[in-house]
This record gives C-alpha cells, structure tokens and sequence, in this order.
C-alpha cells in the first residue's frame, strides 16, 4: 500500500492511485467536512458503523448516494452480473423453481446496482414462461435508481410494465422471492480491537484535517455482540486483534422477514462461517475498499469516492434467520450453486462456437466459478418460510454443516 497524503484540493488521497478530478475532489472534501461536523457535534468520536454509514449513504455526498460511477471498465469494481448473463440466468433458474411452486409471486431486488441483473433474470424466466406478477426493486440510490430503469428501457422495454421502485420496504406482505447480491457486505459494520481478551471499540476521530483510528472503552451493546459471536474463543485471540461485528443485522433482516409471507429470500455476497471470520490468524479483520478496481484497507482514502465493504458472517446471517422464523434451506459457494442451477446447459453450443466466443465465455465462466475468481469466495444462503422442497441451487453440495 502506498503513503497516505493529503492532495491540493484537502482530500485525503494514497500515493500511487489515480488522483480523482477537480470535481470529484471537492465532492469529496465536502463529504469530509460533513462528517467532521458530525464528529464534533457528538463529542469527538464517532463509530465505524457511523462513519461507514455517512461515507457510503449520507444524502447527496455518500458513495452510494451520489452520481459517482461504481461498476464496470470505468467504475471501481466489477460484480458477477456484469461479467456474464449466466450468472443471472443460473439465478433466474431458482427463481423459476419457486414461482412455480408458489404457483406465480412477486420478485424484490435489493439495491439493483445497474439493473443488468434484473434484465437478465427477466429474459431468462421469459424464456422459461415463468414471469413474476412484479419485479421490485428497493433502492435507496436516485442516481442508480435513474440508472437502473435506463438500463430497463434499452434492454427489456418490453418487459418494463413489470418493474417498479420501492424507496421503503412494502407495507404489504409478499409471496416470492427476495434477492440481494452484494447488499450485506456494504451494510455498516462496528469495528473492535481485543486486548487480552478487553473488548475496545475502535472509533473514529478528527485529529489535524484527518480521520484516525481510536480505541476506546466499549459500549456495552457493542460488548455483548462480541462475546455472543466469540464466545470463550474471545480469549485465545491473539494481543490486537482487530475485526468487525454488523450489529444491524438480525434488525434488518427481521424487517425483511416481516414482509415475506412465503417463499425464499437468496443472498449472494462474499463472506465466511463464523469460525472463518474470527479465525485468530486473521487478525486484522476483513475490512476491504475498492477505488478504480484497485482493493486496499484505507477507509480515509477519498471518502464518498470509493466503496467500503466487510466480509459477510454467514453463520451470524442463519442465526439471525431462525430468530426470524425463517428456515436456512441451503449454504453453498457461488460455483457450487451455479453449477446446480444448470450453468453447463445455459452455456449453450459452446463446441460449435467460433473459437472467439468460445474463449469469451470460458473467461466468463472461470471468473464466476474458480477458486480463485469468486467461485469460492462467494458464497449463496437460501431461507425460506412456508417451502417444503430443497431449493435447486444446493442441490449440488449443501454447506451447511459448516456453519
């Protein structure tokens, strides 16, 4: 990692990595600015969750909540719908299973980055003969909101009378499915540092024009969460171990239980079970930023200008779920779940294609299922309510056992 700097617009930049433009960098100073304020005005500090909220969804400045372009060639990182449709049609494959099931539903999509997903999974049940009644999506974005219904016109116009937009989740109860790719790990996550098995909060503080790290004595909402989820293990932790606890979760995902009344909810992120995370070698957390497709552990850096993302705790998510009242029917990694939703069908004619295409999907195909792509790295979690089949994509190899 390069040396932290400060730029000539006061942005907080890191030597070596693009600088942004004129533009971007008063965007950025403007969002600092802001959240110095709400440093001072809450006597100092301020939580990691609180910084990371502000950072990624404060009104009008927050990475999500701006104009800045995030995926893509020309964004900050790439997620597995853009980088084939098979993704979403092995996906839209699951969906069928269930809609069928159900006999029809509807279909909610949390935060729908560009909307491809959408369109793909669409095509596909299209194809299939097996459209949802709706296909919502919640987002908390206009400007990715604006993006996403453009991406529905040029790609699915005929299928637009489907799709609306959702600013809350809905009063309503639905019968279907809810999706959620990469939702979880941008949900704001409290970091903590243990010392000799001490439970310190590692906050945020405003020292010099510049955001630092802090520790300090913890709360006991955010003590109890660490001992819960660490257990007597809390104290074979090596001396600063530092990682990060989503203390929202099981609020959060109760909400959406609320508004399942039968079907399945499939979340797609990239995370561990819980022995995983807290694991004592990886004692710095896994705390992770993405600018310009470049992966550092700077939250500082630009703030508002790039993402800021921690590790999903899977076996926290199934926890969470039966508290719920959910069932946890499947855990799998990405290309386990592909693979059982028919990815080698969907591949098509691939011996008779000419030789360009072919080498085109097989890149598709091995970023999506290597080991060392995100096959393994990611990983799927089905729950359901009021389904008594196993869903298709853990048919393959089910995991959870691991959790």
């Amino acid at each position: 990692m390069g040396r932290s700097t400060i730029d000539q617009k006061g942005v907080p930049g890191l030597a070596g990595f693009p600088e942004p433009d004129a533009d971007a960098c008063e965007h950025s100073r403007r969002l600092c600015e802001y959240i110095h304020d709400e440093i001072a005005d809450q006597g100092g500090s301020i939580s990691f969750a609180r910084y990371m909220e502000l950072a990624l969804y404060a009104p009008g400045l927050g990475y999500y909540s701006a104009g800045a372009r995030k995926f893509g060639a020309a964004g900050d990182f790439i997620t597995a719908p853009g980088i084939s449709p098979l993704f979403s049609q092995c996906l839209a494959r699951q969906c069928q299973q269930i809609l069928n099931a159900l006999d029809g539903g509807i279909i909610l999509e949390l935060g729908a980055g560009t909307g491809i997903m959408a369109c793909d999974v669409m095509l596909e049940l299209e194809r299939q003969h097996c459209l949802p009644a709706q296909y919502l999506i919640l987002e908390v974005s206009a400007d990715l909101r604006q993006r996403q219904q453009a991406t529905i016109l040029q790609y699915i116009p005929h299928l637009s009378s489907y799709m609306d937009w959702l600013d809350v989740l809905p009063d309503d109860g639905i019968a279907g499915i809810i999706l959620a790719n990469e939702v979880l790990d941008a949900m704001p996550v409290h970091r903590f540092v243990l010392h000799d098995a001490e439970i310190k909060d590692l906050r945020v503080v405003s020292e010099g024009g510049r955001f630092h790290w802090k520790d300090m004595p913890s709360d006991p909402l955010l003590a109890a969460g660490v001992r819960e989820i660490l257990g007597s293990s809390i104290f074979i932790r090596p001396e600063a171990y530092t990682s990060e606890i989503n203390l929202g979760l099981s609020p959060w995902l109760l909400s959406l239980a609320d508004v399942l009344t039968k079907g399945a909810m499939l979340f797609i992120d990239y995370g561990y079970p819980a022995r995983e995370y807290y694991h004592p070698q990886r004692s710095d957390g896994t705390l992770l930023c993405h600018y310009r497709h470049r992966v550092h552990d700077d939250p500082f850096l630009y703030p508002g200008l790039q993402d800021i993302t921690a590790s999903v705790n899977f076996t926290q998510l199934a926890e969470a779920a039966v508290s719920a009242g959910l069932a946890v029917s499947g855990y799998t990694t990405q290309a386990y779940f592909l693979f059982a939703c028919g990815l080698e069908n969907l591949m098509g004619n691939y011996e008779i294609m000419e030789i360009k295409m072919r080498l085109e999907l097989s890149r598709q195909v091995q970023m999506l299922t290597l080991p060392g792509e995100m096959g393994e790295r990611f990983k799927v979690m089905g729950l359901t309510r009021g389904l008594e089949f196993p869903l298709l994509g853990f048919s393959l190899v089910d995991q959870r056992v691991h959790l």
